[in-house]
C-alpha cells in the first residue's frame, strides 16, 4: 500500500480543479513513472477512487461522477492492517449468514467489494473464510421485507404505523394504531417495541407477525428511555413488563458447567452449590419464554421460587408424561 502521508498529498493533488501532467504528480511525490503507475493503479483499484486521464487536459484527475461512494470522493479515515482485514471479512461472513432476511446486504455490499479487493489474493482471501465458516441459526422466523422496511421507516421518521397484527397465543388478528419506538433483534427474530393506541399500553410485536404495515402521516408518540426500558427491558427476554418477580432455579452438577457461563438475563445472578451445582437468580415478568428455557434443561434444574413458576413446570412436566407414555 501507499505510504499514507504520501497518499493523501497524492488525492489532493488529484482533487484540483485541472488535471495533473505525470511529469508534475512524479516531481511532487518524488517518484518514478513506474511508481507513478503503481500508485494510480493501487487506489484505482483498492480504494475505488475514481483516477481517470484527461486528454483536453493532458494530466490525471478524480472524476466524481464516476465512482460508487458518492458525488464527492474522500479518503476514509481509518486504515486497516492486513490482519484487521482478515478480521473485518471474517465478520462480514458472520453477518452475511446471521441476515438471512437479506435487510443488510445490499447496503453493505459496496464495503465488502472494496475489502475483498484489499485482501487481494491473500492465504486467507474471502473466498477462502466462506468455505471454512460456517454459521447455523436455529428458530429464525421469516417475515415480508416491504413490512420490516415500513416498519424501520416509521420508527426512524417519528411516523405512526397501522399493522394488522396476528396474536399466536389467541390465533387473533386484530387491526391497530401504534407509535413505534424501537427495533428488537432478540434470538435471531426481530420485534418492535411500540405504543398500542388501541391497548393503551406499550406492547412488543413480533414482526413476522405483522401481515400488514401502513405509515401514518401523524407524529408517532414518544416515550422516553427509562419507561421503555422499565416496562418491556426490565424482566426475562422478549416478554418483558412492569411487575417483575425473581426466578431461583438449581442446576445439577453437569449442567451448571454450561449455565454458568449462559447469559439469560442483564441482571442475572449466580452462585455456585456445595454439591457442585449452581443457583441462577433470573427476573422475569411473565412465564412463557422463562418456561421454555427451563423446560429443556429438564431433570437437571429444579426451581425454588417463586411457587407460581415450580407449579408451572411441574404440570408442564405432568403434562409431557402423559404424552409420552
Amino acid at each position: 500500500m501507499i505510504p499514507t502521508d504520501r497518499l493523501h498529498h497524492f488525492i489532493r493533488l488529484l482533487g484540483h480543479r485541472r488535471a495533473t501532467p505525470a511529469l508534475d504528480l512524479q516531481y511532487e511525490l518524488g517518484i518514478s513513472r513506474a511508481t507513478l503507475t503503481r500508485y494510480i493503479r493501487d487506489v484505482r483499484d483498492t480504494l475505488g477512487a475514481p483516477v481517470i486521464f484527461d486528454r483536453e487536459q493532458g494530466g490525471y484527475r478524480l472524476e466524481s461522477a464516476r465512482h460508487d461512494f458518492g458525488p464527492q470522493f474522500e479518503l476514509p479515515g481509518l486504515w486497516f492492517s492486513a490482519e484487521e482485514i482478515h478480521a473485518l471479512l471474517t465478520m462480514q461472513y458472520l453477518l452475511a449468514n446471521l441476515d438471512s432476511s437479506g435487510l443488510l446486504g445490499p447496503h453493505i455490499q459496496p464495503l465488502l467489494d472494496r475489502l475483498g479487493r484489499i485482501l487481494g489474493s491473500a492465504d486467507d482471501s474471502a473466498a477462502e473464510v466462506a468455505r471454512r465458516i460456517r454459521i447455523q441459526t436455529v428458530g429464525a422466523r421469516s417475515f415480508q421485507l416491504e413490512h420490516f422496511q415500513a416498519v424501520g421507516s416509521a420508527t426512524l421518521r417519528r411516523r405512526r404505523l397501522v399493522i394488522e397484527y396476528h396474536t399466536r397465543g389467541t390465533d387473533t388478528a386484530t387491526r391497530r394504531e401504534v407509535s413505534p419506538q424501537r427495533l428488537i433483534h432478540y434470538r435471531d427474530n426481530w420485534y418492535l417495541d411500540a405504543w398500542c393506541h388501541l391497548r393503551g399500553s406499550l406492547r412488543s410485536f413480533a414482526i413476522d407477525a405483522i401481515h400488514r404495515a401502513e405509515i401514518l402521516d401523524r407524529d408517532a408518540r414518544n416515550i422516553d428511555e427509562a419507561t421503555l426500558d422499565r416496562e418491556l427491558g426490565s424482566g426475562y427476554g422478549i416478554f418483558a413488563g412492569a411487575t417483575v418477580e425473581w426466578a431461583v432455579l438449581h442446576f445439577s452438577p453437569e449442567r451448571s458447567r454450561w449455565v454458568a457461563q449462559e447469559k439469560w438475563h442483564p441482571d442475572q445472578q449466580g452462585r455456585p452449590l456445595d454439591n457442585g451445582g449452581f443457583e441462577l437468580r433470573v427476573p422475569y415478568s411473565q412465564q412463557p419464554e422463562l418456561l421454555m428455557d427451563i423446560l429443556r434443561h429438564g431433570r437437571h434444574v429444579e426451581v425454588i421460587a417463586p411457587a407460581s413458576l415450580r407449579e408451572a413446570v411441574r404440570s408442564e412436566h405432568a403434562a409431557a408424561a402423559k404424552i409420552n407414555l
